[in-house]
């Protein structure tokens, strides 16, 4: 999964992945026209947890939530870099290739003047055709109603092993023709697109997976009642 979040300390810290705590967003903006002064932190993480884990170790006295959950908006709310170093442990691809989030987000920090240092904090790996084994099992057993994913990566990961298990996209969409395809955000969203997936519903709540959840919920919903 690859949501966009920013620590800023001294030194500064970016990470494409959240550790484990909750947001608040500000009313007022925290940075002047110059850029960031303070240890500052910006996020859209995926799951809430507590704050504690982090501030125990690294004191911050604001919390930033992009209104636009993109590395775009982390990026815009850092402000210029001014040449200062910033590191970012981020994950290691195996397997797979590695979706365009990162290395885009690296970029755009450099272009405002940021020097991100890439460290790999941890691996991504695909786990080999087992991954897709239940589904293919599904084939024989009745309907499968909908299937989500929280990272352009999973859909990959998928894809990758339908192949070799010798089935592709299309045979699950001709076997399942209103298979309803959800994505937890719109980066997910358009890397699934990238990769010939097409996205029926994208989760517009990022505070925790119960807005996947719900969104799953209503689009089902809406199709039981078409066929009632």
């Amino acid at each position: 999964m690859h949501s966009l979040m920013i620590f800023v300390t001294k030194p500064s810290i970016a990470f494409t992945t959240p550790p484990d705590f909750s947001t608040s967003s500000l009313s007022n903006p925290l940075f002047p026209s110059g850029g960031p002064t303070n240890s500052t932190l910006s996020t859209p993480p995926p799951l809430p947890s507590p704050p504690s884990l982090l501030r125990h170790r690294f004191p911050f006295p604001h919390l930033l939530v992009p209104t636009i959950t993109t590395r775009n908006g982390v990026v815009h709310l850092l402000g210029t870099g001014r040449c200062r170093k910033v590191l970012c442990p981020v994950p290691r691809v195996v397997g797979l290739e590695e979706p365009p989030v990162v290395p885009d987000f690296l970029r755009e920090l450099e272009a405002v003047g940021w020097v991100p240092i890439r460290v790999d904090a941890y691996e991504t790996r695909w786990l080999g055709p087992a991954c897709a084994k239940g589904v293919v099992e599904r084939s024989d057993e009745g309907l499968l109603d909908a299937m989500v994913f929280a990272s352009s990566g999973e859909v990959e990961g998928l894809l990758k092993s339908l192949k070799e298990l010798g089935w592709e996209w299309e045979m699950m969409m001709r076997r399942w023709p209103n298979l309803v395809v959800v994505t937890h955000g719109p980066v997910a969203a358009a890397g699934a697109a990238s990769l010939g997936v097409n996205v029926n519903v994208v989760s517009e709540r990022f505070d925790s997976f119960q807005g996947t959840v719900d969104a799953v919920k209503t689009k089902l919903r809406g199709l039981d009642s078409t066929c009632m």
